[in-house]
This record gives structure tokens, C-alpha cells and sequence, in this order.
């Protein structure tokens, strides 16, 4: 399981796959969201604009992401 960590409060689930590389660009992610290859929490998400926040789990192309708050600097 690989962690990202985000600032902020959320991220949606298409910028979430774009910043970690799963997805290329946009319509990358959009199709693979939209083809039920993503789950959060155990969950197919076919919503490309969920929101994802630390704690969170994503799956995707057998990748495992869990999603953390980056600490402050």
C-alpha cells in the first residue's frame, strides 16, 4: 500500500488519480472511473468528482493508495 498525502481537507477522485500517476491525464482517469476500475473504501465509485479525504483507501490498476493530511511546514 503506497500513501499520498494531500493538503488540505479533500481532493476529488480524479485529481486524486492524476497526482498519484495511476491515470496519465483527465480523460484517463474519467474512463476508468466511469468503467468501475476504481474503489474507495471498499466501494466501486463511479462519481469522478467524489470526494476523497485522508483515511481514505483507493484502489485502482492493483494499486493500493492510501490517503494522508501532508504535515504542515
Amino acid at each position: 500500500m503506497e500513501s499520498i498525502e494531500i493538503r488540505g481537507e479533500s481532493i476529488r477522485l480524479g485529481q486524486l488519480l492524476k497526482l498519484h500517476g495511476v491515470a496519465e491525464h483527465g480523460a484517463m482517469a474519467k474512463d476508468m472511473i466511469a468503467d468501475g476500475e476504481v474503489v474507495v473504501n471498499g466501494e466501486v465509485e463511479t462519481r469522478r468528482g467524489a470526494t476523497i479525504r485522508p483515511g481514505d483507501t483507493v484502489e485502482a490498476l492493483g494499486e493500493v493508495i492510501e490517503v494522508a493530511t501532508e504535515p504542515d511546514s
